[in-house]
């Protein structure tokens, strides 16, 4: 009913304004322009006419045309909507990401620690292996050193009493004689038949 209205405002003012040309344009004959009844009267009848097919077609045009144009612009609406949901799922794609590779970076930094303390304790093992062991090795060396230390005593200490015993066997051959070796077998000979 608007559009009725709308329509029949629009013929009226082209009316208004046709009929304003033929006045001025009669009025200008009048005075000896040159402009008949008759023209202008074609003139009214051509623009009346052109008035009335402008709103018939606006008529037969304006429905499709603003259908169109709504459904475009639901269309547009539309996109945007998509759009706007696409990018807030991106966003939240991306926050994901970012809060999965923090996680990956803290875990890695986690990991980078506990290597480093089994690392350091490991270290602190073998250190530990390595001073028993040289602890080890200081021992039986000192052992081995008292060990030999007593041996070459005790060879020294055979070899003084070797030779200790040959020169006192030398000088007994030097200085006993028969008689004193006599006596020393008679005085061995009577210790003995005492002890038994």
């Amino acid at each position: 009913m608007n559009r009725a209205l709308k329509l029949a405002g629009w013929g009226t003012l082209g009316m208004g304004l046709t009929l304003a040309l033929a006045g001025t344009a009669a009025a200008a004959a009048g005075a000896g322009g040159g402009v008949d009844a008759a023209k202008l009267w074609e003139l009214a009848l051509r623009t009346l006419n052109f008035v009335i097919f402008a709103g018939i077609l606006i008529k037969l045009v304006a429905k499709p045309a603003k259908n169109f144009f709504a459904q475009r612009s639901q269309g547009i609406a539309q996109s945007l909507e998509e759009l706007e949901a696409k990018k807030a799922e991106a966003a939240k794609a991306l926050a994901e990401a970012e809060a999965k590779l923090a996680a990956v970076a803290e875990e890695r930094e986690k990991i980078l620690k506990q290597y480093l303390a089994e690392g350091e304790l490991e270290k602190a093992k073998i250190v530990e292996k390595a001073e028993m062991v040289a602890a080890r090795i200081k021992e039986m060396a000192a052992m081995t050193i008292s060990q030999e230390t007593k041996k070459a005593a005790q060879d020294l200490k055979q070899e003084i009493a070797d030779l200790a015993t040959q020169m006192a066997e030398d000088l007994l051959k030097a200085k006993v004689t028969y008689a004193d070796h006599q006596e020393l077998v008679e005085e061995y000979l009577k210790k003995v038949v005492e002890a038994h």
